[in-house]
């Protein structure tokens, strides 16, 4: 199916085609799934013959992966234009960590932005660190102004758009351009937009990652991530993420190829009912801001109407003077929405945030706590009434 080399298609037919090579289906929709640790070889010759080959799509090992893994690896890669290739890891924070392993070096800095994902920023701060690399933080709507952060060990930029609960959207292309000019490799979390809002490739960055946990699987059943790069970084990454032993179960890649053909229809959903929902708690009394990208009080919402065929489910709300005893009573009340971290699954979910607790450049000032909001696939009539009973929990006097 994906053999046919059309570049000309829509990203739908593409989710649907992408990683179906007829060498892995064998005639049947799916590919199926290849279990596999030892590989066996004709002959002593057959082997080494072997050894000495690019295994890249190559049967070896199982630890280098089968036609299950190449699947997902090559559909993913097909969703970013200009890519050369993706490789797989056992969760996101995996994926961020061997990128960040594969460019940098002791003795460099990377440049973090001050809204990145915590696991992220404690990567930075732990293992990096002990390595012998620094860390510099900045404020996430720097912009081009980021040249002026630059210094003589800068190596690596990494950005998060929107940012992690509280939802800044950056100026990605002023940031690629200083990046290009100076010589510095970008890496973009891209979890919250996935290639079909956002592709990050194509948009000059080096480094697209997804925690496909999210709206790749998009079932809460699986955790997954991944890497896609170019051609550049391509061979580092897969030499450092061979070295780290990552690896990815067939079952997993399997599932995350499967919720991957659907991706497409259920991302309109979210983020339609998200923004209907964004929309309402903006006009009630016990919410005082409401952090959604598409909305344009939410700060870099022009580069998200700039940069962004749309948005995703998942958003913030500031609430209104209310205590931290009553954002919890809030939360609790609620039937349809569950209590747990992650998202992109077809469930919703909400969970109460401190950014402030986290921040080291742009202090959090709010009126009262936050909580953040994953938008399901339910009716968003019925999430509506769900969040309009909660709020009662946030009124004085209660």
């Amino acid at each position: 199916m994906s053999d046919t080399g059309d570049s000309d298609i829509g990203q739908g037919t593409r989710l649907v085609t992408a990683g179906r090579r007829k060498e892995w289906t064998r005639g049947i929709v799916n590919p199926p799934v290849w279990r596999a640790s030892t590989i066996l070889y004709d002959s002593i010759a057959d082997m080494r013959a072997n050894a000495t080959r690019d295994t890249h799509h190559r049967l070896f090992y199982g630890r280098r992966g089968t036609p299950t893994q190449w699947a997902l690896a090559d559909a993913l890669t097909e969703m970013e234009p200009g890519a050369e290739a993706t490789f797989l890891y056992p969760s996101g924070v995996a994926a961020i960590s061997a990128a960040l392993l594969s460019v940098l070096s002791p003795g460099d800095e990377l440049l973090l932005p001050d809204s990145a994902y915590e696991p992220t920023t404690s990567f930075a701060n732990g293992m990096l660190k002990r390595f012998g690399i620094t860390t510099r933080v900045y404020d996430p709507m720097i912009g081009a102004g980021i040249a002026e952060l630059i210094g003589e060990n800068t190596r690596a930029i990494f950005l998060e758009s929107p940012g992690s609960l509280t939802f800044e959207v950056q100026d990605i292309p002023a940031i690629v351009a200083v990046a290009k000019e100076r010589g510095l490799v970008t890496l973009l979390d891209n979890t919250w937009a996935t290639p079909l809002l956002f592709p990050a490739i194509a948009r000059g960055v080096d480094f697209s990652i997804l925690a496909c946990t999210k709206y790749i699987v998009g079932h809460s059943d699986v955790m997954l991530g991944s890497v896609t790069t170019t051609k550049e970084h391509w061979h580092q990454l897969r030499s450092t993420s061979f070295q780290l032993g990552q690896t990815v179960g067939p079952d997993d890649a399997w599932l995350g190829s499967r919720g991957l053909r659907t991706m497409g229809v259920r991302l309109k959903q979210h983020g339609e009912s998200a923004l209907r929902i964004a929309k309402w708690l903006k006009e009630q009394p016990e919410v005082a801001r409401v952090l959604h990208p598409a909305l344009d009080d939410c700060p870099g919402s022009e580069f998200f109407h700039r940069d962004f065929a749309g948005a995703s489910g998942l958003f913030s709300i500031v609430l209104n003077d209310c205590s931290d005893d009553q954002r919890a009573a809030m939360i609790d009340s609620l039937r349809l929405f569950g209590i747990g971290f992650s998202w992109g699954g077809f469930e919703s979910l909400a969970i109460p945030i401190d950014p402030d607790k986290l921040r080291k450049v742009v202090p959090w000032k709010a009126q009262g706590p936050a909580v953040r909001l994953h938008i399901g696939l339910e009716d968003p009539d019925d999430l509506i009434a769900d969040l309009e009973q909660g709020l009662r929990c946030c009124r004085p006097n209660r």
